[in-house]
């Protein structure tokens, strides 16, 4: 049975290059457990993913705001990774949400903004196994698991991982905020 999310606003993060599959498959899950998903993007207009998928920015990252969020999924893609990293206000965005103690999902390459945001330290991860000694370095704790969830933070490999990703994230949006520290 899926959890039941009705009510929340799910911010996804993103701008083009993204892994089409690791937007279009939590926005999914996220929006059939009854939460009302979010498009936030440095990008103008639409944002286009590497595999040709192109979905309208509901918000620019520049207005955007934690707060007004009750969680935040991080999408992959290189390309999509390495620019969000550069974008000052994507980093402050994605940091808000662990000052906040709010759920975060994050697949792929996207954990690359993480490391920028310096929010890993002490945090268990997972990710494409690329990044994991730019995850080391940044503080965290990289295992490869098909999904690891860390006081409210989940994180997974690959387009593969999707099912058990987008369980994990659903259940962490209904539990809502956590304490910020691993035990």
């Amino acid at each position: 049975m899926t959890e039941d999310i009705t009510g929340k606003r799910v911010a996804f993060l993103l701008t083009d290059g993204f892994e089409d599959s690791e937007l279009t498959s939590p926005w999914q899950a996220v929006t059939d457990a009854g939460a009302s998903p979010v498009l936030v993007s440095p990008a103008d207009g639409a944002v286009s993913g590497k595999n040709g998928h192109e979905q309208a920015v509901d918000l620019s990252v520049s207005e955007a705001q934690a707060a007004d969020f009750d969680a935040l999924v991080l999408p992959g893609g290189v390309v999509n990774a390495d620019n969000l990293r550069m974008d000052e206000a994507a980093v402050a965005f994605a940091r808000d949400f662990f000052a906040q103690h709010k759920p975060v999902g994050v697949i792929c390459h996207g954990a690359w903004i993480l490391a920028d945001a310096d929010v890993l330290g002490g945090r268990t991860i997972t990710s494409y196994p690329s990044l994991k000694t730019d995850l080391r370095n940044a503080g965290a704790s990289w295992v490869d698991e098909e999904v690891v969830v860390d006081a409210g933070l989940v994180s997974s490999r690959t387009p593969d991982d999707l099912p058990a990703f987008n369980a994990k994230v659903v259940e962490e949006i209904a539990e809502g905020a956590h304490s910020g520290q691993t035990v």
